[in-house]
């Protein structure tokens, strides 16, 4: 969805990047809440590698669980980012030469995990899981405005966004940093939530199989 909605609108909207990522952003956005709704009773849906890795601080998964939710995870992004290069009839990996480096940027990656996790962890742990998936397309969506770097949030698809030249990519060599400030924005997320968000451990982040069949 990131990628593929990034190739269209880069060419309907040739030379106008506000609109682009206006384009990018809703497609995303829309995108994440049916893939959610879709998948969230099969998985969990997390799709995202930090989601697992804050599930797993609370205990709501094993780390065996955890280590092969994140390979699945970068293993998807990247066959998703072949995908979509190929629908548009680009070659499958085409190593992107967007650099994005820069402080700035970093902590706008920072600033977008936090926020991230926050949302799914105090909407689920308010009651409210069956409201997740519109909560998470909805901060997504608004996040590619209000962050720096347009909230990539997410390690699995960072990487994956390097195989794609166009105007989703990053460059090979700007997605560590990325990762590392997602991480940063993750651990000091999963610290705020235990202060902010009394609950004990083990609560899901992310809807369990029952409570989304009864969803």
């Amino acid at each position: 969805m990131v990628v593929g909605s990034g190739i269209f609108a880069q060419r309907l909207s040739p030379g106008d990047t506000g609109l682009q990522l206006l384009e990018n952003s809703t497609a995303t956005g829309v995108g994440l809440v049916a893939l959610i709704l879709t998948f969230g009773w099969v998985s969990g849906a997390h799709f995202n590698p930090v989601v697992t890795l804050a599930e797993r601080a609370f205990g709501g998964i094993e780390t065996r669980v955890a280590a092969g939710y994140i390979a699945a995870q970068v293993l998807g992004c990247c066959a998703g980012a072949m995908v979509a290069n190929v629908m548009f009839d680009l070659s499958a990996v085409d190593v992107s030469t967007h650099v994005r480096s820069g402080s700035n940027l970093w902590l706008g990656e920072v600033v977008a995990t936090f926020g991230l996790l926050l949302v799914i962890t105090g909407v689920v742990r308010s009651g409210r899981a069956s409201m997740a998936p519109f909560a998470v397309g909805a901060y997504i969506a608004a996040a590619y405005w209000f962050t720096s770097s347009t909230s990539f949030a997410n390690p699995a698809i960072t990487i994956g966004r390097t195989l794609t030249d166009t105007f989703s990519g990053i460059a090979p060599r700007s997605a560590p940093a990325f990762i590392a400030a997602q991480l940063v924005g993750a651990a000091l997320a999963v610290a705020f939530a235990r202060y902010v968000f009394h609950e004990p451990a083990g609560q899901q982040l992310v809807v369990d199989h029952e409570e989304a069949s009864r969803a």
